[in-house]
């Protein structure tokens, strides 16, 4: 039990830990001092459904119709590119409508409700918890629970670093600059996992 409790811990981490367009908006809200707790639950929350329905078993889903998988391929080039241009189009607008001391909070119905697109609107986010961590758990039966419960610690105590850790490179980021060029690698980042999901 302890060791499928490790890898299951161990395993979400490795998921999460890549940056992608759910991370690089908690990280964005993390800086600006957001709804950070909101932002945190809302992601770790909807990770731990998900974890919950791969390791009940939906997992294998994904052996039972074929084209399931290629369809998620091509949709998550998809949203990775739109999500990614979106970014280029903020970055282009100038680092001072950016900072995060310059722009009012945005209300936090709409930071949720952008949470939330791209937490459900991802099909990273179902590749990585309900079908590969769903499979994963299989393995270590009767013990996937243990790794279920692991693998939601580990979802949680990563999106809590990441929106809370922010604010120590909020120094660092203090330009206008600064934010035109987070922006750009967030979509130039989200345009090499859409090539290399499209290419893989």
């Amino acid at each position: 039990m302890l060791e499928a409790a490790l890898h299951g811990y161990l395993t979400a981490l490795s998921l999460i830990l890549a940056i992608g367009a759910q991370n690089a908006f908690v990280l964005r809200q993390g800086l600006r001092r957001e709804h950070v707790a909101a932002v945190v639950a809302v992601c770790a929350l909807s990770d731990a459904v998900l974890i919950a329905a791969g390791v009940a078993g939906f997992g294998t889903v994904s052996n039972a119709v074929p084209w399931l998988g290629e369809a998620m391929r091509w949709a998550g080039v998809g949203f990775l590119l739109v999500y990614g241009a979106m970014r280029f189009a903020a970055a282009r607008k100038g680092g001072e409508a950016l900072m995060p001391s310059a722009t009012p909070p945005a209300p936090l119905g709409r930071v949720l409700a952008t949470c939330m697109i791209l937490t459900w609107a991802n099909p990273h986010v179902y590749l990585d918890t309900v079908v590969l961590l769903g499979s994963i758990s299989a393995q270590y039966a009767p013990h996937g629970l243990a790794f279920g419960v692991a693998a939601v610690a580990g979802s949680l105590s990563f999106f809590a670093a990441l929106g809370y850790g922010a604010r120590f490179l909020a120094p660092l980021l203090a330009s206008p600059r600064a934010w035109v060029w987070l922006e750009t690698g967030v979509g130039l980042l989200m345009w090499a996992l859409a090539a290399g999901l499209a290419f893989s």
